[in-house]
């Protein structure tokens, strides 16, 4: 188990937690010197090395010769934009919406956009149970067959569930599940990651008796007061894309801002030259 380090600003991708869960999981993750979690990954049969969310130190090239791995194609995916030399653009970046935690809960209450904060007031009224703990670390989760069957059927990518579950396992205090309950059914959930001062918006599943009732709004409000008690300063809920408008509003009304990431690059030195990242 791993505890959290409150002053880290640590992504999610690049948690020790993420690479042990990985490594449990039959992959193997290579941890260089600085700290970097380098996955490794095969693509189209071509074995290939990703840097996960993170902006490559300038020596890179020799950290990855010091494990034979400085002639691999290299996939980096910055956080945000960094100068990249000798690296070839992939895919534009990626814009995410990250809620800032405020402390103050009426000034938190008062960002709220006036349609969401209705929709808030309407699930506070609505007698709903709300309960939160450590995601267990079983596999057999109601919520992860819920998430596995919802990102197929909308055709999304995401972790595996044996992965989150074994997060959960190898972490249990970087985790936390709400619960929105009608009497004793629960009708939504949010898991999320917590990584040093951040956190992330994992997974989350809403019946049509919880949409009734914005059960959602009620659960992310919960949770974002939790986790500012806890030392956290913000949650990051996702890519914002064209493909999902709804859930686009819902994310931005709770004040969120748009954070560009770094893009998506391919590095490869075929002679294995010396330069920086």
């Amino acid at each position: 188990m791993f505890d959290i380090a409150p002053d880290a600003d640590t992504p999610l991708l690049q948690d020790m937690a993420f690479a042990v869960a990985l490594r449990l999981c039959g992959q193997n993750p290579v941890i260089l010197p600085s700290g970097l979690i380098v996955l490794r990954q095969r693509i189209l049969g071509v074995p290939m090395l990703m840097v996960p969310r993170a902006i490559p130190p300038v020596d890179l090239t020799d950290q990855l010769r010091k494990f034979g791995l400085n002639r691999l194609p290299l996939i980096l995916s910055p956080e945000r934009a960094c100068p990249l030399p000798a690296a070839v653009r992939l895919r534009a970046p990626q814009t995410i919406a990250q809620l800032d935690l405020i402390p103050d809960t009426e000034i938190a209450r008062a960002q709220l956009h006036p349609k969401w904060r209705n929709q808030l007031h309407r699930a506070e009224k609505a007698g709903l149970r709300v309960t939160h703990k450590v995601m267990p670390s079983g596999s057999n989760h109601p919520l992860l067959h819920l998430e596995t069957a919802q990102a197929k059927r909308r055709r999304y990518a995401n972790w595996p569930a044996t992965l989150t579950s074994t997060f959960a396992k190898v972490a249990p205090d970087q985790t936390r599940l709400f619960t929105a309950h009608i009497g004793n059914t629960p009708v939504a959930h949010m898991l999320f990651m917590r990584h040093g001062q951040r956190t992330t918006y994992h997974i989350g599943h809403i019946t049509e008796r919880g949409k009734a009732v914005c059960a959602h709004n009620l659960l992310l409000w919960k949770a974002s007061r939790w986790l500012t008690d806890h030392g956290h300063s913000a949650i990051d809920l996702g890519v914002i894309t064209p493909q999902t408008p709804g859930l686009n509003r819902f994310k931005l009304r709770t004040g969120a801002k748009l954070v560009e990431s770094g893009g998506t690059w391919l590095r490869w030195c075929p002679l294995a030259r010396k330069h920086s990242a």
